[in-house]
């Protein structure tokens, strides 16, 4: 944990969650708080009602990606990384190399939602037919391959929107959907998780994924079934907990060890029923 004097913290997305009133004299304990894309909403949330509760305490949240918040835990920057998947063996290795021993806990479950435009008539996925369209040599390039028109989709081909390869998103759809293959040439490959919903939305042609949470009145949620032989699913809170929605993930912090002090306070706080109501609330699955 890091000790610094009450100021105005700032952080890549903007202002950064300071905890602990308007200002003052005095130290404060500044949890450092730093990872996934798909979970910052909520540890924005978490952060800002932890402030009401301990005003000796400021959890600084910033985003970058899951490989970005494991990585500063590798380096010893961060007391809690947030991550959509799970580290790599890699880097559990280069972590003990360092001195690090990553703890896992899991803090709630995502449905990975597949997004398409609203006027896209095709609202029904296999896992097959995502990896045709996303995988290395998939034959589905074009809606017409899928037997569909989209109304104003002009050229007809299939614009892929999917996220930068330091993202969690990335990994855990690439391993889920495609399994030992690589992803196709040629996707929109964006940096943030609302940055997918929107871009969809805005794109006749347009197919995306990203965490359920972004999910807005303005872009289509296809259900999604394992194979050909299994139901069609929607992305909902309580399929992500019951395991039918076949895309589904845990949501993951890291910690150094066993943490203590203010930390294990907080994610105490995090796994109590108020800190999982928080999640619930955002449009993730709670633990509980």
């Amino acid at each position: 944990m890091r000790i610094l004097k009450t100021a105005l913290f700032v952080s890549t997305l903007g202002v950064l969650v300071a905890c602990g009133g308007r200002g003052g004299s005095g130290d404060r304990t500044i949890i450092q708080n730093k990872g996934s894309d798909t979970l910052v909403n909520v540890a924005q949330a978490w952060a800002e009602e932890y402030a009401k509760k301990n005003k000796d305490v400021a959890v600084a949240v910033t985003g970058g990606g899951s490989g970005t918040g494991i990585a500063a835990l590798i380096n010893g920057t961060v007391d809690i990384a947030n991550a959509s998947r799970k580290m790599k063996q890699k880097e559990i290795d280069l972590a003990k190399s360092r001195g690090i021993e990553p703890k896992e806990w899991v803090v709630g479950f995502d449905a990975l939602a597949v997004y398409i435009h609203k006027n896209n008539p095709k609202t029904k996925y296999t896992i097959k037919e995502l990896a045709n369209i996303y995988g290395e040599g998939g034959p589905t390039e074009a809606w017409s391959d899928l037997a569909i028109e989209v109304p104003g989709c002009q050229s007809g081909k299939i614009v892929r929107i999917s996220r930068q390869n330091n993202s969690g998103t990335y990994a855990y759809f690439r391993k889920t959907v495609l399994g030992k293959n690589d992803f196709k040439l040629g996707s929109n490959d964006l940096h943030g998780s609302k940055d997918v919903v929107d871009a969809v939305e805005k794109t006749p042609c347009a197919i995306g994924y990203s965490g359920l949470a972004y999910a807005t009145d303005h872009v289509g949620v296809a259900e999604v079934a394992k194979d050909a032989n299994s139901p069609y699913v929607k992305p909902t809170v309580q399929s992500a907990v019951d395991g039918t929605y076949p895309i589904a993930r845990p949501l993951l912090m890291y910690t150094n060890g066993e943490p203590t002090g203010a930390v294990k306070v907080y994610l105490d706080w995090i796994l109590s029923a108020e800190g999982q109501a928080i999640i619930k609330k955002k449009g993730y699955a709670p633990v509980r």
